[in-house]
């Protein structure tokens, strides 16, 4: 069992879970407030030839070793040597990440870099060809059981709400503890209703999706995992598809969650909320984690030149 305590140590991904055209999401998401893409690419191992332009898969990440110390029990994710391919295209290539308890990350880098198929690997959005993910000492493989185990455990939010546009804000929120958990109907009001209260949002309750804005939709998604009350959370770039100023509501949201002790896996380009919550960044580029660090060094000393290129670019110096 996850406890929730907060500390720094090593290495995480975007996407864009949108359920296939014309359908709406299914049950089988639900414990992780979201709905699947279907992929056409057939997944094969096949090794890339190519090198990336600087080198980057052979020099491994640059970090302070005495933050990879991390006990099996202190661990809420550790991945080994994590290796995915779509056809022969390698896009995650020999990731090493562990996760501690309660710890906030926060991962950044350009489009492309693996990001969002990483974090989608975790709770088996994605598969892997290779190398181990194991959440909360539960191995994910193709094992269906498993699978459930972890997504009910681990909640989910994307650029996209993926709410039930048929369904009310608090008829969203109880379908996943009434289907998945067992609740009864009264149990799952009470539950949702304490969530929505808690993002702020619950005189919202009897509306449709439809009616609210994109912050407040996105901040329905947020209620709608945490009433599976899930021992980690995983954010794919939640402000992406909102306007500027509807984000800090929902930047707000995610800060008293950490502030909360929830351990977080937030894939984001807002580096003010990096600053202000992780307990470490993590770079990624073609595939592979180039740096991690404390926000303070990460920001202030970066170590390779991809990284200095990267923050170069997005602070405009």
């Amino acid at each position: 069992m996850l406890r929730r305590t907060a500390s720094l140590s090593p290495s995480i991904g975007k996407c864009s879970p949108l359920s296939p055209a014309g359908k709406a999401p299914t049950l089988s998401c639900l414990s992780s407030g979201s709905c699947s893409q279907e992929r056409k690419a057939t997944c094969a191992p096949n090794p890339c030839k190519h090198r990336h332009p600087f080198d980057l898969h052979h020099i491994g990440p640059s970090h302070d070793p005495s933050a990879l110390d991390i006990s099996q029990d202190d661990a809420a994710i550790r991945i080994t040597n994590l290796n995915k391919w779509y056809g022969d295209f390698h896009v995650l290539r020999g990731i090493d990440l562990t996760v501690r308890q309660g710890e906030r990350i926060v991962i950044a880098g350009p489009s492309g870099s693996g990001k969002s198929t990483l974090i989608r690997c975790i709770n088996r959005l994605e598969t892997h060809q290779k190398g181990q993910i194991v959440v909360d000492g539960i191995e994910l493989t193709s094992d269906v059981k498993n699978i459930g185990k972890v997504r009910s455990e681990v909640g989910m939010c994307f650029q996209h709400f993926n709410l039930f546009p048929h369904m009310s804000i608090l008829e969203n929120c109880i379908l996943a503890p009434m289907s998945v958990r067992g609740h009864s109907r009264k149990e799952a009001e009470e539950i949702a209703l304490h969530f929505l209260e808690k993002v702020k949002i619950a005189d919202q309750a009897t509306k449709y999706p439809g009616q609210l804005s994109g912050g407040q939709q996105q901040r329905v998604a947020i209620a709608r995992s945490l009433c599976m009350k899930p021992r980690a959370m995983l954010f794919d770039e939640p402000t992406s598809a909102l306007d500027p100023e509807t984000i800090k509501e929902v930047l707000d949201t995610m800060i008293a969650l950490a502030e909360d002790g929830m351990t977080m896996i937030c894939v984001t380009h807002e580096m003010g909320f990096a600053r202000q919550v992780a307990d470490r960044v993590i770079f990624m580029d073609k595939g592979v984690i180039v740096e991690e660090n404390a926000p303070e060094a990460f920001f202030a000393r970066p170590q390779h030149e991809r990284t200095k290129l990267f923050l170069s670019q997005i602070f405009g110096h």
